[in-house]
């Protein structure tokens, strides 16, 4: 069994992947800034531990990763809000955040994963995306870019320090993963937002005509990937999409989320302007091509969406009390 490093091992992805690595015999340091929240559950547990520090504090960073096999680098300022309302603080920590943990796994020589993002493709046109299509993004001056361009750099990073230092690394590009402990409701994406609104029997507001589709991915077979890319040998120095292959729109899932909550909610349409101000552009189509996570890493979505937006919603249910 491994010792591992899950840098953002207190947000919604890490504690699942925490849990799950736990359960198959691994020994966790969880490192974040956020409060101990989302792995409380875990506190007493002999084979977890907790450190709330900065991803960017290097002396910090450099003992974590001089102790273990593997590292899992989760940590980023993910969410609309975050694009749009502080680009720089999204930039500084996702680019600057990993260059350190990547410096300390080349000092070290360890193992790395990288958690990137479907934002990566863009608004390419052409779906499903595979590993190896372009990237085709808006101007610099929208600020909605910042996100998916602090990625891509992470990317390149990793690729070069695999390339220069034979640095065993692993990219995997998120699709849409929700599931319990995701945001507080109301905040962050499109699920906790819809949640809020469904379950206090709100309108369920639809920005746009609702046709924009994603790949919703249930949050155990997201981190039933993500473990695998850690531990298996022909994922080194590759890209691979994690997801699901089913295509759903947004407007789908505002009506099953309304529906599954039973408040009589009703979907209102919304002007993205009104949200997001002008600094922000919508992606149509974002669906991923998984056969390398099948392949590869072996994992096939099993969650299908109803049972994975009931669960969802009964954790939200728990939290508005």
């Amino acid at each position: 069994m491994a010792k591992v490093l899950i840098t953002g091992g207190g947000g919604f992805l890490g504690s699942h992947l925490a849990d799950l690595l736990i359960a198959q015999g691994h020994e966790i340091i969880a490192l974040d800034m956020a409060p101990l929240t989302k792995v409380k559950h875990l506190k007493d547990n002999p084979k977890f531990r907790y450190i709330e520090a900065d991803v960017l504090d290097r002396d910090v960073v450099d003992s974590l990763v001089r102790r273990v096999d593997v590292v899992y680098h989760l940590a980023a300022v993910v969410g609309v809000e975050h694009y749009v309302g502080d680009p720089y603080k999204v930039l500084n920590v996702n680019v600057n955040g990993l260059q350190r943990v990547l410096h300390a796994a080349q000092l070290y020589e360890k193992r790395l994963v990288f958690s990137s993002t479907s934002e990566v493709y863009g608004r390419n046109p052409k779906v499903p995306w595979k590993e190896d299509d372009d990237r085709v993004l808006g101007s610099t001056q929208i600020d909605r870019w910042c996100y998916s361009t602090s990625k891509a750099i992470g990317e390149h990073f990793c690729f070069a320090f695999h390339k220069k230092f034979d640095l065993p690394v692993v990219v995997v590009r998120f699709f849409n993963v929700y599931g319990p402990r995701l945001d507080r409701a109301d905040v962050g994406r499109v699920i906790s937002i819809f949640a809020g609104q469904a379950l206090r029997g709100e309108d369920v507001t639809v920005i746009g005509d609702g046709k924009q589709t994603r790949a919703f991915t249930y949050v155990s077979d997201a981190c039933r990937a993500l473990a695998a890319a850690g531990f298996e040998p022909r994922a080194v120095g590759k890209a691979i999409n994690i997801g699901t292959d089913k295509e759903t729109t947004v407007l789908e899932i505002a009506e099953r989320m309304a529906k599954i909550a039973g408040k009589g909610s009703r979907v209102k349409f919304v002007k993205q302007e009104e949200i997001y101000g002008s600094s922000y552009e919508d992606i149509p189509r974002r669906v991923p091509d998984i056969t390398l996570q099948r392949e590869i890493l072996k994992v096939e979505p099993k969650v299908g969406l109803d049972e994975g937006l009931r669960e969802t919603l009964a954790w939200f249910r728990t939290q508005m009390g």
